[in-house]
């Protein structure tokens, strides 16, 4: 049984949330954050990225750093302003890129439900990353960025989603500069409570995107309980801020590798070590077209990998995903990689940048090698979460994201 909430978002008046709202803070670097911000006071990056207005040589997890974050949430309130709804509410939320389109409930979702495994996760979690949004989310008394949900669709909930659409005027509706559609509605009241019992009756809600922000609301409740003598469970930092989208609308694109060196190998070496376990075959595309494919592009060419007869069945589904297989019958035994996460010697690139940045990355000498992944689905990602089992890291890229600072959760 999930729980669903109402709450009263701080928001952007319409006028300025075209200007208020920012990427992820965790999809850019730095550099792209002020570059993104440059020019803009109201930038929300200026709020989850407050080491942007600091020296350069700022620890970006120093307390200096979330201190700055708390001034600025206190200036763009101001300056921009933000407003606080006096009543709880639900809200939807759509994003269109091209010709997809999806609309998910923001809401508030129970911690409980969290540590409880009623919403599954399937990304492990870096406790730096972990400490930085915890620090970040004490620091201004703020959820400044939503969770990425989904569950398999509840048709009744689906068809109130188009009633509202219809009925509501959004109060934001606006083109990011990426060419992404933003649009956001207010749910009438009388709808809260069919909202809250529909959702009562979904047994799994899953993490698409956003584990650091959920396992940092996690980390922050257990702080803020131990600080409150007469917590109750039903303070607002029970619970975080997240969007909540129906499955059969999202879309998945691939998350690319590059890795930076061959091990010692020169490029003939490296190739006959890919042949042990692998058919190769040179081709004139960059894109893998089926499961179990895999493109490489290696001294200009590109070329087609297929899992030989050395390449064994895994024991559980996730062993089976095309990034499992790279990473157990390549990339670690002769590449050295033995934890994507931790090694210095990969990077992955989000299949929204395109093959043209592997390209780009490898002829410059910027990288040795780079492949291009075929996606993983929604169902892999379910059946995985389903199972208790950890998808290998940076399996999943979904385009397009939700924007921070549109709607904030006060704790």
């Amino acid at each position: 049984m999930a729980i669903i909430k109402p709450f009263k978002a701080l928001r952007p008046e319409r006028n300025v949330a075209h200007l208020v709202a920012s990427v992820p803070y965790d999809v850019v670097s730095r550099e792209e954050a002020a570059e993104l911000a440059e020019g803009n006071p109201l930038s929300f990056l200026r709020v989850t990225r407050s080491e942007i207005e600091l020296k350069e040589n700022v620890n970006p997890y120093s307390q200096e750093v979330y201190e700055h974050a708390r001034k600025n949430l206190e200036k763009i309130t101001t300056l921009a302003p933000l407003i606080q709804d006096q009543t709880d509410r639900f809200y939807l939320y759509q994003l269109i890129m091209n010709e997809q389109s999806q609309t998910g409930i923001a809401a508030t979702f129970s911690v409980d439900d969290y540590d409880n495994n009623v919403i599954l996760k399937h990304e492990k979690t870096r406790k730096e990353k972990e400490d930085d949004r915890t620090n970040h989310i004490l620091k201004t008394s703020a959820q400044t960025g939503p969770v990425f949900l989904t569950y398999r669709d509840v048709d009744v909930i689906n068809q109130l989603v188009e009633k509202i659409k219809m009925e509501v005027a959004p109060i934001y509706d606006f083109i990011s500069k990426d060419g992404v559609q933003h649009r956001v509605w207010i749910v009438p009241e009388s709808y809260n409570d069919f909202i809250i019992n529909e959702i009562k009756k979904v047994d799994r809600i899953y993490i698409a995107d956003g584990h650091h922000r959920a396992a940092s609301a996690s980390r922050v409740r257990e702080i803020k309980k131990q600080q409150n003598p007469s917590h109750t469970g039903d303070e607002e930092y029970n619970y975080f801020l997240a969007v909540l989208f129906p499955a059969s609308q999202l879309k998945i694109l691939p998350y690319n590798r590059v890795v930076y060196s061959l091990n010692g190998m020169s490029e003939n070496e490296f190739i006959e070590k890919v042949k042990i376990n692998f058919d190769l075959t040179e081709v004139d595309f960059s894109t893998p077209k089926e499961r179990k494919t895999i493109c490489m592009y290696l001294d200009k060419k590109w070329y087609l990998m297929k899992p030989n007869d050395n390449v064994k069945e895994g024991k559980t589904y996730g062993e089976n995903l095309d990034v499992s297989i790279l990473q157990n019958y390549l990339l670690q035994p002769f590449l050295g990689i033995d934890d994507p996460r931790t090694s210095k010697n990969i990077d992955f690139v989000g299949g929204i940048r395109g093959t043209k940045e592997l390209e780009k990355l490898v002829d410059s000498k910027k990288a040795a090698v780079a492949f291009s992944m075929f996606p993983v689905s929604i169902d892999d990602l379910m059946k995985i979460s389903d199972a208790g089992e950890i998808m290998p890291p940076k399996s999943t890229w979904f385009e397009p994201k939700l924007r921070d600072g549109l709607l904030i959760h006060l704790i």
